[in-house]
C-alpha cells in the first residue's frame, strides 16, 4: 500500500516538474545561458571576493525568484529581456566593485569625472517594475493604472530598502571593503541619487509597457 502511494508521489514529482519546465520560454533559458558565460567571468579573480560574495548572493537570489515567477507565468520577451539588463550589469559591478568599472567612456560621454557605472546600474533596476505590471495585468489581478502604479511604488519601496541594507553592511564591514560595497564615491547624496535612478529606471520602463501595443502583452493562461 505504500509502495503503490509512493510510486504515485514520485510518479506525480516527475510529471509535474516537466510540465514546469515546459514553462520557461526560450528567451529565459538563452538569457540564463548567456548569464552563466557573464556568472563565471565575473568569478574569477574578482578585485574583491568578499564583496563579490555580497554583491553576487542579491543577484542569484533574484535569478531564482525570475525562475520561480516562471513557474507561475511566463513572461513576454521584453519582461526577461529588461530582468536581465540588471543581473548583467550588477554581475559585472560584483567583479570589478561598481566604483571601478572600466566604464571611462561613457564618463567622457557626459563629461562627468564619477565612474556612473552603479548610476546606471540602478536606472535598470527600475526596469523590474515592467514585469510587476505585467504580471498583475496578464493575470487580470488589477486594472492596467494601478498596477503601473504598484510596479513603481515597488521599485522605490525596494531602492530604499537596498540602500539601507548597503548601509548596514558597509558599517559592519568597514574598512575598504564596506568602502568598496557603498560605492558613494565621496557623493554625500549617492543614496539619494541611486533612488532616483531607480525610479527613472521604473519609470522609463513602464513607459514602455504603455505604448507597446496590447496584442503582444497576452493574458495568460497558466
Amino acid at each position: 500500500m505504500n509502495i503503490v502511494q509512493n510510486s504515485g508521489t514520485i510518479h506525480r514529482y516527475f510529471v509535474i516538474g516537466k510540465n514546469m519546465s515546459l514553462n520557461f520560454s526560450r528567451t529565459l533559458l538563452f538569457l540564463t545561458a548567456i548569464y552563466g558565460v557573464l556568472f563565471l567571468f565575473s568569478a574569477i579573480a574578482p578585485v574583491s571576493r568578499a564583496v563579490w560574495l555580497a554583491e553576487i548572493i542579491p543577484a542569484l537570489g533574484i535569478l531564482a525568484l525570475v525562475y520561480w515567477a516562471s513557474t507561475k507565468l511566463r513572461f513576454s520577451s521584453t519582461a526577461y529581456i529588461l530582468m536581465f539588463v540588471w543581473l548583467s550589469l550588477h554581475t559585472i559591478g560584483a567583479k570589478y566593485t561598481f566604483a571601478d568599472v572600466p566604464f571611462a567612456w561613457f564618463n567622457e560621454l557626459i563629461g562627468s569625472s564619477r565612474n556612473n557605472f552603479d548610476r546606471v546600474a540602478h536606472f535598470s533596476i527600475g526596469f523590474y517594475a515592467y514585469p510587476i505590471a505585467e504580471y498583475l495585468i496578464r493575470k487580470q489581478l488589477c486594472k492596467p493604472l494601478i498596477a503601473s502604479l504598484f510596479g513603481l511604488f515597488s521599485i522605490m519601496s525596494i531602492a530604499a530598502g537596498y540602500e539601507i541594507l548597503e548601509w548596514w553592511y558597509a558599517s559592519i564591514a568597514g574598512g575598504d571593503e564596506g568602502i568598496a560595497f557603498l560605492g558613494s564615491q565621496g557623493d554625500i547624496w549617492d543614496a539619494q541619487k541611486d533612488m532616483l535612478c531607480d525610479t527613472l529606471g521604473a519609470m522609463t520602463a513602464l513607459c514602455l509597457l504603455w505604448f507597446r501595443p496590447k496584442s503582444n502583452i497576452p493574458y495568460s493562461e497558466v
